[in-house]
């Protein structure tokens, strides 16, 4: 019998990547990856004329189908595997990443009318313009007493499906009203491979206030919102949600001339990037914690019960692995973070330095912060570039550093911002455990996980606790090929569930970073100062961040 393969595509916030695995080693044989030619729109639509309020993030579907006519083909060619033997393909995306579209599947921003409406466009997991409507959400929700605010940490977040289909609704009514769905791009790209609408588990659970036993909340509350949202999941979403691990159905006709795969190749219904994560490297069971950190970074583990966390993004039964409670959390400015020190901060000199030297400008920066022990900086900075995550569920906040001199110098600011984003983590972890939720062990995936050792010592050293990193540089695509594997079941040559997937196909690096005492005890010290200011500006008793974002506001 011939060797038997899966392919996951993980679609992330600048390029899609596809990954071809031996399903019965877990060894990627090919990787493919395709940068989205419209990239992220966050000030004007593809005609360069409609420009973009502050806050939005928008991308083109079309991006999403190059992914597959790309990625998908090379992969094949590039490993000498025949369509043949590949038996199951899985999707993942960053999440809350949704579109409208006709009932047929057509995003409306392919139709002429609305070619230049940004509303007909795909809305990115960082579109915050939606915070208005996520603030009058949870008001309502807290005067209502709604029980579902408590398993999003107390607060829903602009990133999520009901205020950004909101602010639709209240700035493109006529939109609202054309589109037949509004959709999640992960579930829509399935869509697109099956030619049937399939909504997952993960992203509505997580993303769209749906829980397994309950549904979604009442169409009262969606009344108590806006009127016209009564019906908003029977016209706009559905009621029909398929858990994770399951088939959606099989490569279509269409689908198999996009892509290159045969006609019937099972297709896993979707999952999100980082929840489809947890079993690629080898995680099945509660009290590990899995940081994917990119551009930002989420958080995923697993719990036997359903115990409220402040700040955390939600908690869903199966929304990661069936029989499990899922907890996601996340920091919402990461590899950013550091992205924008690079490009507005580091002297000329510097760049010129790396350039001579022909090392990465990151790679010159991290050389140099290495070299300096913890504290030498008397730096201390937030991690609030992008907003708040979490615990605080605060996208109005905003970045700091204190202890800034004339002396100071680029290293110290770069290794700070470092620093911060250990200190956010830490947070996530205690406020995890002082609410009935252990966390043992960390795992970390990624690129910067796989790259940055200083960022990864850091992060031992701050957090006290052991880091093991994913053996896999595609760590989401590797998920996702191993729930395709699922989705084709044994009787083609896969695996009945993601636990057995995992077992074979889930792996880590024999590397493991350990906390280093002496940098332990300097670090507590930190951290407790991080503290003191992330409550301060962050919990109420100094707004100063929000007040100036309205005075900028005020000044355009």
């Amino acid at each position: 019998m011939s060797k038997k393969y899966s392919i996951g595509v993980d679609y992330g916030s600048l390029s899609g990547r596809a990954v071809l695995v031996d399903v019965s080693t877990g060894e990627e044989l090919a990787v493919s990856v395709f940068a989205y030619p419209h990239a992220v729109m966050d000030e004007y639509l593809p005609d360069g004329k409609t420009r973009l309020e502050p806050d939005w993030a928008l991308q083109h579907p079309q991006d999403y189908l190059d992914v597959l006519s790309v990625t998908v083909p090379a992969v094949l060619k590039d490993s000498g595997v025949s369509a043949e033997d590949v038996i199951g393909i899985g999707i993942d995306f960053t999440a809350c990443t949704v579109l409208p579209t006709l009932a047929d599947g057509t995003p409306l921003c392919f139709l002429e009318e609305y070619k230049n409406n940004p509303h007909a466009y795909v809305k990115l997991w960082k579109h915050h313009a939606a915070q208005n409507e996520a603030n009058k959400l949870n008001a309502i929700a807290t005067e209502r007493g709604e029980d579902f605010l408590a398993r999003y940490g107390g607060k829903i977040s602009s990133e999520w499906l009901v205020p950004k289909v909101w602010q639709l609704l209240n700035e493109a009514p006529d939109i609202y009203e054309k589109m037949d769905r509004f959709i999640e791009a992960a579930d829509w790209i399935v869509w697109q491979l099956t030619g049937v609408e399939t909504r997952n588990s993960c992203t509505a659970g997580y993303k769209a206030l749906w829980h397994k036993h309950k549904g979604y909340p009442s169409k009262d509350f969606y009344k108590a919102l806006d009127p016209r949202l009564e019906n908003l999941v029977e016209d706009k979403l559905s009621n029909k949600i398929t858990p994770l691990g399951e088939k959606a159905g099989e490569i279509t006709e269409a689908a198999a001339k996009l892509t290159g795969l045969k006609v019937g190749t099972a297709v896993a219904v979707a999952n999100v990037d980082a929840h489809v994560s947890l079993p690629a490297v080898g995680i099945t069971e509660p009290g590990k914690m899995l940081m994917i950190i990119g551009t930002s970074t989420c958080d995923i583990l697993l719990g036997e019960n359903e115990c409220i966390v402040p700040g955390m993004c939600g908690v869903v039964e199966d929304g990661v692995i069936a029989g499990f409670l899922g907890y996601e959390a996340g920091q919402s400015c990461v590899g950013d973070h550091f992205d924008w020190f690079v490009k507005t901060c580091v002297p000329h000199g510097y760049m010129t330095d790396a350039e001579e030297k022909g090392v990465n400008i990151h790679k010159y920066l991290r050389e140099k912060a290495s070299r300096l022990k913890p504290g030498e900086s008397g730096l201390v900075a937030l991690d609030w570039w992008n907003g708040n995550r979490s615990v605080l569920v605060d996208v109005d906040l905003t970045g700091l550093i204190v202890g800034m001199t004339l002396l100071t110098k680029p290293e110290e600011i770069y290794r700070a911002l470092i620093e911060a984003t250990a200190y956010g983590k830490r947070m996530i972890i205690e406020t995890f455990k002082e609410n009935g939720v252990p966390i043992y062990e960390l795992y970390a995936a990624g690129g910067i996980a796989e790259k940055d050792e200083m960022m990864m010592q850091i992060y031992a050293d701050v957090t006290n606790m052991e880091i093991r990193i994913s053996a896999s540089a595609q760590t989401p695509a590797l998920g996702s090929a191993m729930f395709g594997a699922v989705a084709a079941g044994s009787g083609r040559g896969g695996y009945d569930s993601i636990i057995d997937a995992a077992k074979v196909m889930g792996k880590v690096k024999d590397k493991v970073y350990r906390p280093i005492p002496e940098n332990v005890a300097v670090y507590d010290k930190l951290y407790a100062e991080y503290k003191i200011l992330h409550d301060y500006f962050g919990r109420g008793e100094n707004d100063v961040m929000k007040r100036l974002k309205e005075i900028k506001k005020g000044a355009k």
